[in-house]
């Protein structure tokens, strides 16, 4: 049964969810093995990659996690860096946007906690690297989700599986007028994935 989700959120959800289905083969096939995974691993703990864990990876973990719940699928999410940053606040502006209540300390790598139905406990997320003590340790799933992070590691220690499924970097889009647009992008694209996978996991 599917879970609740905040008013906004689920207005969002609405215009994602038909295009679920018209993912593109290619990318299908990516994404299928992480159900696979799902399906299969006792205790499955998905860990999104990227080098600076400031924004595909944290939407990664976002999404993954929302989906999960919205399917009641058992699957924890994490995400992690090469190198510990900050959640970017484009990044965070875009779920926002997409329909999350944010709330975010005042530091350098702010905690920033999100939350999307009244029945589940927000999303605490900042940025760390992959091995640290807030992500497990073994028997997961590593998903790549920037080619810089995935060359800068081959091995990623504790991994059951490794995953490649990269996206376009939005910061490239930094300080141009077509910030918000990139980030709304790339937000959408991960949404419609994550989404895919759940709905196909039972």
């Amino acid at each position: 049964m599917e879970k609740p989700v905040l008013p906004l959120l689920k207005s969002y959800l609405s215009t994602i969810l038909p295009e679920v289905s018209e993912i593109d083969l290619l990318r299908k096939i990516k994404l299928n093995a992480i159900i696979d995974y799902i399906r299969h691993a006792d205790n499955p703990r998905l860990n999104f990659i990227c080098t600076h864990n400031s924004r595909r990876s944290q939407m990664g973990q976002v999404w993954a996690h929302v989906a999960a719940n919205y399917f009641n699928i058992h699957c924890e999410a994490f995400s992690g860096g090469t190198e510990a940053t900050a959640f970017h606040t484009n990044a965070i502006g875009a779920l926002a946007r997409a329909g999350f209540e944010i709330q975010a300390s005042s530091n350098n790598n702010p905690k920033v906690t999100l939350r999307f139905s009244k029945e589940v406990d927000p999303i605490v997320c900042f940025s760390k690297t992959y091995d640290d003590d807030a992500n497990p340790k073994e028997n997961f799933a590593a998903i790549m989700t920037c080619s810089e992070a995935d060359q800068e590691c081959p091995v990623v220690f504790g991994a059951a599986e490794r995953i490649k499924l990269l996206y376009e970097d939005p910061k490239e889009a930094d300080g141009t007028s077509t910030e918000e647009a990139k980030y709304d992008e790339r937000c959408r694209q991960i949404a419609i994935e994550m989404f895919y996978v759940f709905s196909n996991v039972k």
